[in-house]
């Protein structure tokens, strides 16, 4: 609003500094008309200003004011959709640490009542297929697979499984929530509780890999220096 105050300044500096006292008064009254004109029109002239102000100010604000209501905007399906969002990330980073892992460390356990690094790998393709198969419906890919397979069967074995999930969760959304199903053998679950399952397993078998490869010297992906 600098831009109207400067002109409204100008404006009234434009006029007689000191005004007839007959605006106020009786004296002089002849030239009452004249002068009650001009004050007049300084008080339309301030009045435009003032409007113009106001209608550039809500124009201004506008943009801010649609921004502030995308923001706020609900989530479609916001179940499904913040587990399918994270689905690429995890595919990311769980396949570069089982491929960090040498080969003739997959039977590497940190204590001897431990599981081996390869069973990891083949739980995390099981878990997936499990999981995205109860969610989406679509019947799991019948693959067999061993914890004393090579690495690269293991490692295709656990990148098939997240491509299988990609397809399979592509059109579920948040509509069939409560729909009940059994996971874990006899296990009551809802779908929602499952999606939920899914995610945790990410998390939880990423960290477990995680500390596999610190334990062998090796840097996780998510923890690598970034590529210069």
């Amino acid at each position: 609003m600098v831009v109207e105050s400067a002109w409204i300044e100008e404006t009234l500096r434009t006029f007689p500094r000191k005004m007839p006292r007959s605006i106020l008064s009786a004296e002089s009254p002849e030239k009452e008309p004249t002068m009650k004109l001009r004050a007049s029109w300084i008080v339309v002239v301030v009045g435009m200003v003032m409007a113009a102000g106001s209608a550039w100010a809500k124009q201004a604000s506008a943009p801010a004011n649609a921004q502030k209501t995308a923001e706020t905007a609900p989530i479609v399906n916001p179940v499904s959709t913040a587990v399918k969002g994270q689905l690429a990330r995890f595919s990311k980073n769980m396949v570069a640490a089982a491929e960090a892992m040498p080969a003739e460390k997959y039977n590497f356990k940190p204590t001897p009542e431990m599981n081996p690094f390869g069973h990891l790998i083949m739980h995390i393709a099981q878990s997936n297929h499990l999981f995205c198969s109860k969610i989406s419906g679509a019947a799991a890919p019948d693959v067999k697979i061993s914890e004393s397979d090579p690495k690269d069967k293991l490692v295709a074995a656990m990148q098939a499984s997240f491509e299988y999930c990609t397809t399979a969760l592509e059109k579920v959304d948040d509509s069939k929530l409560g729909d009940q199903m059994t996971l874990f053998g006899n296990r009551p679950a809802s779908r929602a509780g499952a999606l939920i399952f899914l995610f945790g397993s990410w998390t939880d078998h990423y960290g477990t890999e995680a500390v596999y490869l610190r334990l062998n010297g090796i840097l996780p992906p998510t923890a690598q220096p970034p590529k210069q």
